[in-house]
């Protein structure tokens, strides 16, 4: 598993001599991390200064917000602080930088070989964690795990309920164990951590027809749409899904319906092209109704929800109603 440290990067731009603008060597921090914006936005970070300081912070053990309490950089936190931005601007992710990635309330280690959870993702968890709350959750299941954003948020914050966290990439199982660890050493509620494809029928199929709530965010990018240079450091797996993106949500609408009790509810996340194409999905199964779809801060379509029908309605059946065409949207709270 690789860390931080294991990027070479050559940190000098112009010479030992000089700082990341070609002038003379500073360690004031104002103009340290000026500099540094400039190199990450000609390297085309969007957010060059927000991540210009959050290296800062990283490097110096502060807050981001403590910044301006600092005058300079040591020599060797400077050294670090530009090997950094070099390989920030070489568009390595700043998370694989910093070892870490928030998420609502936690701080998740990640690194090359899971994917880094993205702050839209929040919006799902949040509807989670509203739904288990309201309707008194007992067990909820995250697939396509990952790095175990969704299931420690929803532990985290609906501590009375039993969360499964399905993962079947061996290097995202390792860190999603790490996280797994970290929050129940921190005296949070365990996460179960299940080894398996989230669409095997087979997985955890002991729970079938009991779980109160399932969440996902699969994998749902076509394979030919170009993609940010950050998200080329994200497994492969974890992000493209076939011609249409709906390789992975396809079979995980009929596991999401087998482990379903009657009222249950399921949340998927999806490509914001992709919303009239789930809510269809969800709808031919014949296993659910109120049927939604959710917006995110910018007014995307971001997740799709449904409420698990009755007993008798089967994954692969006929639906009671027919939902295409009469899809559900909901801006985000």
């Amino acid at each position: 598993m690789a860390g931080i440290n294991d990027y070479s990067v050559d940190y000098r731009v112009t010479g030992s001599s000089g700082d990341l603008s070609g002038g003379p060597k500073t360690h004031r921090l104002y103009r340290v991390l000026a500099d540094a914006a400039s190199v990450l936005s000609a390297a085309g970070v969007d957010s060059a200064r927000v991540d210009a300081e959050l290296l800062a912070s990283h490097v110096l053990g502060v807050p981001r917000g403590r910044l301006a309490a600092v005058d300079s950089f040591t020599p060797a936190q400077r050294q670090r602080f530009d090997q950094l931005v070099l390989a920030r601007a070489r568009r390595i992710p700043l998370q694989h930088l910093t070892g870490t990635a928030p998420f609502r309330h936690l701080e998740l280690a990640v690194g090359p070989g899971v994917f880094v959870p993205r702050p839209e993702t929040e919006l799902l968890a949040g509807w989670g964690i509203e739904v288990a709350k309201s309707d008194k959750a007992r067990i909820i299941v995250d697939l396509c795990s990952g790095s175990g954003a969704i299931a420690l948020a929803v532990a985290q914050e609906v501590p009375q309920v039993r969360v499964y966290a399905v993962e079947q990439s061996p290097v995202a199982l390792d860190w999603l164990r790490r996280n797994v660890t970290a929050r129940a050493e921190a005296g949070e509620p365990p996460v179960t951590v299940v080894a398996g494809d989230a669409t095997d029928p087979g997985v955890l199929a002991e729970l079938d027809g009991q779980v109160d709530l399932v969440l996902s965010n699969p994998p749902y990018v076509p394979d030919a749409v170009p993609v940010p240079p950050e998200v080329a450091h994200d497994p492969a797996t974890a992000v493209f899904a076939g011609p249409d993106g709906l390789a992975v949500i396809r079979p995980l609408v009929d596991r999401a319906a087998a482990l379903l009790r009657p009222g249950g509810w399921v949340g998927i996340e999806h490509d914001d092209s992709q919303a009239a194409a789930v809510a269809e999905l969800l709808a031919a199964s014949g296993a659910f109704v109120d049927i939604a779809d959710e917006r995110d801060l910018a007014g995307r379509p971001r997740f799709a929800t449904a409420r698990r029908g009755p007993a008798g309605a089967r994954p692969g059946g006929t639906a009671a109603g027919d939902h295409r065409g009469r899809l559900a949207h909901r801006d985000a709270l």
